[in-house]
Parts: C-alpha cells; sequence; structure tokens
C-alpha cells in the first residue's frame, strides 16, 4: 500500500495462485531490487534490520491506492452504488469503471483479466499475508534488532497482515484465515486446500489482530511519515469493522435471513452468517468508537468565519445550540471551507487532526477531478452525481427540500406564488460566499442549499474557477446540449458529457486548472477513514440499543446505553461543522427518525468516499436502493424547459442496471474455485 511508505515493487514470483510470495524492496531503506528474488534466498531479507523492514514495506507497497475506487478500481467504489455513475461502461477490455459493471450485472467469477484485472485482488491479498507471515516467522533472526526496533516492526506487520484480511471480509466476505501459518511452496494441491472461516469468526480475527497491532503501533508519526498507520487508524478500522458486524445484514433479522439464511460451509454446514440478533455488537460497535474518540488525537477540520462567511439561516427552532458557537453550535466557523478544504488540498493533511489515516495521491487529479472538470477546460465532464444525491443535501436551515418547497427550494411553477412563471425559476442576482462564486440565473433547486453541496456538487451553470490558468478560468459550465459541455457540444457519441446534469467537485481545488497557460493542480490526500466516521458511528450504534450494556474491549470494559444527549453530541458536530442545526428533541426520541437522519448524513458527508457501496448493504437497504432508478436532469434538453427535468436517461447503461442480491460481494475468482475444492463460493454466484 503505497500509503504506508512509497516504494519501489521488484520481481514477485507465485505459487498456486491463491497463496503466493516472493520479496519485494523499499528504496528509502536501501537498494535490493535484485537481492531477494526468489524463493531460495528469501531467508536473505531477515539477516538485519534494515533487509527485514525493507521487505515489510515492500509487501505493503502491493496494496493498491485507496483513492482508486472509480477508473481502474481495486474495489466496486461509487460507481457500484446509487451516488454516482458515468456513460462509459464499455465492457470487455475497453472497460475501466469496473463498479459500474456491478450497475450492469456483467460480474461473475469469470469475469476477470482483461476486462477487469484491479478488481480481482483475491490473489494479491493473500501473498501480503503470506510475506507478513514470514516477517512474524522471522522477527528474532536479525541480531541487530533492539527490543523497540523489534515490537515496532511486529505492530506494522500485524496492521499489514490486518489489513489485507480487512479487504478480503470487506469485499469478498469471510476468508480463509492461515493464522501465522507459513505456507509451503511445491506442494500438492491437496495441501493449499482448506475451507472459508465463517463470518463470525472473521470478524473475531481481523479485529482481534487490529487489536494486537494496535497495542505496538504509534499514536502519532510525523509529517515526513504521513500515510503510516498509527495506532488511530487500527482503532478506527476496529469500529468500522463492529458497526459493519452490528448492522442487519450480518446481526440476525429479515436482511440477514434473506441474503444469508441458506448458505452454510460444505465442509461441515455451519450457517456462514449468524442468523441469531446480538444487540451486544452494537454495544461493541459504540465501545470501539467511543475509544477512538478518547484518544484526543482527532477532531473535526473547521475554518474560522471571516468576513465572506454567510450568516446562519434565521428562524431555527428545531435546535435551540444552532446559534452557538462551534462546537456547541454551527456558529464562528465557516461551513464551506472546513468541509471543501479537507479534500480540496487546501488543509495540509499532514497535520489535519480530522484524518485519521489518509494518504498522498495523485489518483484525485488524474483521475476524479480530470473526470469531472469540463470538456472544454480539458476534462472528461462525466463523473456524475446522481439527482438522488443532490435531493439529500439539505436546505440552509437544515430542512429537508420536501418541507422547504414552495418557501425557499422551488422545482417547479407550481412550487412559485401565485402568479409565477418559469423564468421565475432561476436566480436573479450572482453571489459569492467563502470564495465560491455563483452566478445569476442558477436554477433555483441548487440556491439556499446548505454548505456541503456546493463543496460537492457540479451542477448546471456552476463556475469552474480554474486560477491558475491565467487564459481559461472563471468558466460556466453549461451542460445544455449544444453548449461546449454539453451531449451535442462535445459529441452526440461521445462519454465526455454529464449524463445526470451533475459532475463529482468535492476534490477541485479553485486553483485547479487542466488547460490554458499555467495550468496546475494543488497536491492532493485521500481520506482513509476520517474522524467524521467515527462520530456518526458512534450515534448509530448507540442509537441501536435498546438497554445498557458492558461490552470488553482489548483490556478495557465500556458500559453504552441508548444516551441521547452522547447521539446528540456527536451526530450534532458533523451538522454543525456543515452549518446545519443539529437534531430535534422529537428526532432524538425516535430511533427510526435517528436512523434515517443517519442515512442521509452519511450519503452527503462521505460522497464518493467509498462508504455508500458498504453502507446500503450493511443496512440491508440495497435492494430497496438500487432498485430506484437513477435519474437527472434531461442532458438532451437544449434550453431550460428542456434540460430542467427529472429524467431517467435513455442510455443503454441505465436501461441496464441490474439489481441482485449476489452484488452484496465480489465473487471469488473461479480459477481459485478450482484449484481448492474447499472453497465455497459466495451466494448467487454459479
Amino acid at each position: 500500500m503505497k500509503s504506508f511508505l512509497i516504494i519501489k515493487r521488484i520481481t514477485i514470483a507465485s505459487v498456486v495462485g491463491l497463496i503466493c510470495v516472493m520479496a519485494t524492496s523499499c528504496q528509502d531503506y536501501l537498494n535490493i531490487d535484485d537481492y531477494f528474488d526468489d524463493e531460495f534466498n528469501i531467508d536473505s531479507a531477515f539477516v538485519n534490520a534494515r533487509y527485514i523492514e525493507a521487505y515489510m514495506w515492500g509487501a505493503a507497497d502491493m496494496f493498491s491506492d485507496e483513492a482508486q475506487t472509480v477508473r481502474f478500481g481495486y474495489t466496486p467504489g461509487p460507481m457500484a452504488a446509487d451516488e454516482a455513475f458515468n456513460g462509459l461502461t464499455g465492457g470487455g477490455s475497453s472497460n475501466v469503471y469496473y463498479g459500474m459493471d456491478f450497475a450492469t450485472g456483467r460480474i461473475t467469477p469469470d469475469f476477470y483479466g482483461d476486462s477487469s484485472p484491479n478488481l480481482n485482488q483475491w490473489g494479491k491479498y493473500y501473498k501480503i499475508i503470506r510475506k507478513m507471515n514470514n516477517v512474524i516467522q522471522n522477527l528474532d533472526v536479525p541480531k541487530d534488532f533492539t527490543t523497540t526496533d523489534r515490537l515496532r516492526i511486529e505492530g506494522y506487520t500485524r496492521f499489514i497482515r490486518a489489513y489485507a484480511y480487512y479487504n478480503l471480509l470487506v469485499d469478498y466476505g469471510p476468508p480463509i484465515i492461515l493464522g501465522d501459518e507459513v505456507v509451503n511452496t511445491n506442494e500438492s494441491l491437496e495441501y493449499y486446500d482448506r475451507p472459508r472461516a465463517t463470518y463470525d469468526e472473521a470478524m473475531e480475527y481481523v479485529c482481534g489482530e487490529f487489536e494486537k497491532a494496535a497495542e505496538l503501533m504509534p499514536k502519532e508519526v510525523g509529517i515526513l511519515d504521513f500515510g503510516r498507520p498509527t495506532k488511530g487508524a487500527a482503532y478506527a478500522l476496529i469500529a468500522r469493522l463492529r458497526l459493519i458486524h452490528a448492522s442487519p445484514l450480518f446481526n440476525g433479522g429479515s436482511a440477514a435471513s434473506s441474503y444469508f439464511g441458506s448458505w452454510k460451509r460444505s465442509s461441515d454446514d455451519s450457517p456462514y452468517v449468524s442468523q441469531q440478533y446480538d444487540e451486544s455488537r452494537w454495544a461493541l460497535a459504540a465501545a470501539a468508537a467511543k475509544r477512538v474518540m478518547d484518544l484526543g488525537l482527532y477532531q473535526l477540520y473547521t475554518v474560522k468565519a471571516d468576513e465572506s462567511t454567510p450568516t446562519l439561516p434565521e428562524g431555527v427552532i428545531s435546535d435551540p445550540d444552532f446559534y452557538g458557537v462551534y462546537p456547541n453550535g454551527a456558529a464562528g466557523i465557516d461551513a464551506f471551507r472546513s468541509y471543501s478544504d479537507i479534500f480540496t488540498g487546501e488543509a495540509v493533511a499532514a497535520i489535519n487532526k480530522e484524518l485519521i489515516w489518509g494518504r498522498n495521491t495523485s489518483y484525485l487529479n488524474d483521475y476524479i477531478n480530470k473526470g469531472s472538470f469540463p470538456p472544454s477546460l480539458g476534462g472528461w465532464g462525466r463523473f456524475c452525481v446522481t439527482q438522488k444525491v443532490v435531493d439529500a443535501y439539505l436546505m440552509a436551515d437544515g430542512r429537508t427540500k420536501e418541507e422547504a418547497r414552495g418557501d425557499t427550494y422551488f422545482e417547479t411553477v407550481a412550487d412559485l406564488p401565485a402568479g409565477g412563471t418559469f423564468d421565475d425559476l432561476f436566480t436573479e442576482q450572482p453571489k459569492t460566499f467563502s470564495g465560491y462564486p455563483m452566478n445569476a440565473g442558477v436554477f433555483k433547486m441548487y440556491d439556499n442549499r446548505e454548505m456541503r453541496f456546493y463543496a460537492s456538487v457540479g451542477f448546471n451553470e456552476a463556475i469552474w474557477q480554474a486560477l491558475s490558468s491565467t487564459t481559461v478560468n472563471m468558466h460556466t459550465a453549461k451542460y445544455y446540449y449544444q453548449d461546449v459541455d454539453g451531449r451535442g457540444g462535445v459529441s452526440a457519441t461521445s462519454p465526455d458529457y454529464p449524463i445526470t446534469g451533475y459532475v463529482i467537485k468535492k476534490f477541485d481545488h479553485a486553483y485547479d486548472a487542466f488547460s490554458g497557460t499555467g495550468a496546475r493542480r494543488i497536491p492532493k490526500a485521500y481520506p482513509i477513514i476520517r474522524y467524521a466516521e467515527i462520530l456518526l458511528s458512534y450515534a448509530e450504534a448507540l442509537n441501536n440499543l435498546t438497554g445498557s450494556q458492558t461490552v470488553q474491549l482489548g483490556d478495557q470494559q465500556y458500559t453504552v446505553s441508548r444516551d441521547i444527549d452522547e447521539i446528540k453530541n456527536s451526530f450534532n458536530l458533523v451538522r454543525y461543522r456543515a452549518g446545519l442545526p443539529g437534531l430535534s428533541a422529537n428526532q432524538l426520541n425516535n430511533p427510526a427518525d435517528v436512523q434515517q437522519a443517519i442515512e442521509r448524513e452519511r450519503m452527503v458527508e462521505f460522497l464518493y468516499e467509498n462508504r455508500r457501496f458498504y453502507d446500503v448493504r450493511r443496512w440491508g437497504i440495497y435492494e430497496e436502493s438500487e432498485r430506484e432508478p437513477i435519474r437527472g436532469m434531461n442532458p438532451d434538453g437544449a434550453d431550460r424547459e428542456s434540460y430542467y427535468r427529472r429524467t431517467i436517461p435513455a442510455t443503454s447503461s441505465y436501461l441496464t442496471r441490474v439489481v441482485d442480491k449476489k452484488f452484496v460481494w465480489v465473487p471469488i475468482p473461479r480459477a481459485e474455485l478450482r484449484r481448492l475444492p474447499s472453497l465455497d463460493q459466495n451466494p448467487g454466484y454459479n
């Protein structure tokens, strides 16, 4: 994983596809590109401390860039969920958006190789696991190891191994667990054959390994080591896993029964996913999140308000604390910049206390940003956001669009006061807030929305500042059919236009430009897991408790319950940072209302951060959510009246969208099933 350290890969030889090995190197330690070249001299990797550490980081380099979720994705990512879409879905070797293969139903156990090679990570994760087992077995070999260095390397090694299992667990379901075993090479196929763990067994093992790693890992790393995991990263991943484990899909009830009720391990008939509800899992998830909070190392990123910061909306009575100074309310900070700066590169990632674990990456500029930029500015204009996401953003005063319809939300003439005409559905004056410029003539659907909307979504007639370019800047992107960034302006057959009418703008810095004199992009970091997730996970876990529970986590006991103040305080921090009022008293007294608010909040807060795919599945709402047609504005509209209509664009990508229970996970490649007869396939795949 390049997020651990920037390292150079060397020769890798594999054995039996599933469990393979060979050494890699880390140039930051020494040049050993040709030193550990095969299994016969692998022992040389462990003769001294520098070599063994180089070997360990070399294995970590095998992980994909976590930002790589859209194009050439190693994981299904946003394009496999209801938050994102694009018009270039090709199929075959021309397809580079593997998440779209979920939406179009092309994923099968045979669907790897040239068509979606990055999505087949199963064998790679086991290569990493075997390498880490090699390190574990040889920690006592180097004679120059100090006790401190040995424990540090063991901590990182256990984390790297646990992270490989984590990726297997969330994308493929329960893995084969090898423990500390270093699997021999050159054995018969029978030697390698072994069954998968159950989901519960795998969850306990992976969380247990993160616990062991956390005991040995540093709480913090220096600026120059940004990207290396810490104790907090291990704890945060445990909190994420514990929340998944507690959620309806994996915790008994109708969802677990519907998806996994008949799925049993062929070797002993054990259910792969328990069908018994266990409320203590929610308690454990709450405790895991609270432990991260109690470290005292993390906080939401904020920027102080200044003269450009818009005033808070008046008349909010649902939350009496709303007008207090942050963190006790939403006043005193600039909500737009507090959110936007995390992703645009404006905030220095290495010292941003919201990033529990992140990584520097060029991928955000090279692909996601370029894929969203208007074609007339050198972009592709195709990385879309759906209308469903746009509708999920609240109004500036915290109301839903339904609650504000006809007051501050206007979409149709029927929403206007008597006598209103279609022309009245557009803003009359330009405005600028927090450095964000907005034209006059913007569709009022996009006016008076919460700040995260403007920080995240590019809509028709939004301005792309591109300030590093002296010749192409302050560009208004127009997606009407005949305009330069619209379907007809680009090419009637080109996919380089936003087929929903919206693109992801979340990672666009005001100075980013792809064309024109002086065009440059601001370097960016990808948040693998950030503190906002921990706060919302804590609120969700507490909200699902019906009584007091005491659980053991590591060497500490936690007693938790559905404490309304705790739910309010953690959830409202995220809302206040967004410039929104928190939960009302009526909502707090109704667990279903709190859950609904959390689901909405996670959808917008983590847009394009690779959480939505997993959230809708763990909540057991995947089929319900994905069956809603993908909608947007009308890309064939040549003028305002024809463009601003909710439409299911008539492209094959939309019309062939497939929803199937089996798409909860990626299938295990058929080649692995042929090698290992005891390896059961995920349910639904033949």
